[in-house]
């Protein structure tokens, strides 16, 4: 797949498979490509904590409130992207120029995750709805919980939906 394929068949996955496992090597190279990931100063801002089994299920679980992310329990892998100290130089520029970019990285290595996920044909879902204390409990974390990714196969039945986006002309201007 190339990118602009991946790109047309990433989508956010709300049915996982149940009976089916990640591969460890998939997972592997899911991580790996977050790894190689760019960041300010390639500082990369940000930890992964995969969970799995019971582990993924508490999370998942956490992600769940006002009728949101049932389906969350469904994946069998988590991944939570916490937060973690900039490094000095990119700490330096974010205070000089009121720009976060530790947020930037962590949407970065997100998209990363997802585009790998789905190259390997796997589904994702990102969500920003989490009880992040309890998160960091579980996963022993000391610093907050940012994003929290579902992954795993859809099931068969689950159908590529027809992208809704801006027209290209309301996102884009070109200045000369």
């Amino acid at each position: 797949m190339n990118f602009t394929e991946i790109a047309i068949n990433r989508q956010s996955c709300r049915s996982y498979d149940e009976t089916r496992d990640v591969e460890q090597e998939k997972l592997d190279a899911i991580l790996e490509t977050a790894r190689l990931s760019p960041s300010a100063c390639n500082g990369q801002p940000y930890h992964i904590t995969v969970c799995k089994g019971d582990t993924a299920k508490k999370v998942a679980e956490l992600t769940a409130g006002m009728g949101l992310n049932k389906f969350a329990v469904q994946a069998p892998l988590v991944l939570v992207i916490s937060e973690e100290n900039y490094v000095s130089t990119a700490a330096m520029g974010s205070k000089l120029k009121g720009n976060d970019y530790r947020s930037i990285d962590i949407g970065i290595v997100a998209s990363y995750i997802t585009a790998e996920a789905t190259s390997q044909g796997l589904g994702t879902c990102i969500l920003g709805w989490f009880d992040d204390k309890k998160i960091r409990k579980i996963c022993g974390l000391s610093k907050p919980v940012r994003l929290v990714i579902t992954l795993g196969y859809a099931k068969e039945d689950v159908k590529l939906r027809n992208k809704k986006r801006k027209d290209l002309n309301e996102l884009v201007s070109i200045v000369e």
